[in-house]
């Protein structure tokens, strides 16, 4: 079955919307295929169908020469890989071109983990700014991940529960809010009123959806103030899986709660704090 070029980026874009994927999720994934499709269409290809492993290959050896890292080449291979895997479920090919294609090796850095100095010091810093602070606190308090944390609704927020709807393949679970993320999250919705068109729990001040960036950019500010170097927001949910573990919490308990599909995920953080862990126990102790 032969489909152009551009028509198959489109039909793989609308897939993944139909998918419910994180909406930079689509856009990463848009960007990158619409560059490899640019590629092939230089070299006179039409037919998604009619291209090859080795023209695939020719395109990230172009990656490379044009000096995008091979973690970045890595990231792109990700994005051909599941384009290909949904024109071969569509039909729309027979074999999938891109299937042995592997990953360049890169070293991958362990996870920033903020010490208990360091996220006091970002919550003073941020105190101030009741939506940064009540955001800091969720990332603290629950291991959420940024995409989760800005898609919640105000309908999300419950009693004693934040519930985290099913998206990016993720399944949908219900997380226990503590008293510091209670009163936090009290503090914002006060502020934020509830004559508000827009249904998102974090909004600007024109009452719009809080997105990503704003949300990296707000964190990153308040990092910077507080005086903790190379941390991104990310850390926040890394910085809570691994003090959990090192408070001795089951790594059961914590894979549920974050939501990671295999146990053998959360089991990694035990490697990235073993050194920590010690730290953590003889501070206790004295």
């Amino acid at each position: 079955m032969a489909l152009e070029l551009k028509l198959a980026h489109k039909q793989f874009v609308e897939y993944l919307e139909s998918r419910r994927r994180a909406r930079a999720t689509i856009v990463a994934y848009s960007k990158d295929i619409e560059q490899l499709i640019q590629f092939l269409g230089n070299t006179g290809k039409k037919d998604i169908g009619a291209v090859t492993r080795e023209e695939l290959e020719a395109f990230l050896k172009k990656l490379a020469s044009d000096s995008y890292t091979p973690k970045s080449i890595s990231r792109k291979i990700n994005s051909m890989k599941t384009f290909y895997r949904f024109l071969k479920a569509s039909g729309v090919i027979t074999t999938d071109p891109a299937a042995d294609i592997e990953h360049p090796k890169y070293d991958i850095k362990p996870p920033r983990i903020l010490s208990k100095l360091e996220y006091r010091a970002l919550r003073d810093a941020c105190r101030g700014d009741i939506r940064t602070h009540a955001i800091v606190e969720l990332f603290l308090q629950t291991g959420l991940r940024i995409g989760e944390l800005a898609n919640l609704t105000t309908g999300d927020v419950r009693e004693t529960e934040l519930h985290i709807s099913a998206q990016e393949g993720h399944e949908e679970r219900m997380v226990p809010l503590n008293r510091a993320a209670k009163e936090a999250l009290a503090s914002w919705t006060t502020v934020r009123g509830n004559g508000v068109k827009s249904n998102a729990l974090f909004i600007t001040k024109t009452g719009r959806s809080l997105l990503i960036r704003n949300i990296r950019t707000a964190i990153d500010r308040y990092f910077k103030i507080a005086g903790i170097e190379d941390a991104k927001v990310n850390d926040l949910r890394h910085t809570f899986i691994a003090h959990h573990l090192m408070a001795g919490t089951p790594i059961t308990t914590i894979s549920k709660l974050v939501g990671h599909k295999r146990l053998s995920t959360t089991e990694k953080y035990l490697e990235f704090i073993k050194d920590k862990q010690v730290e953590h126990v003889k501070l206790e102790e004295l």
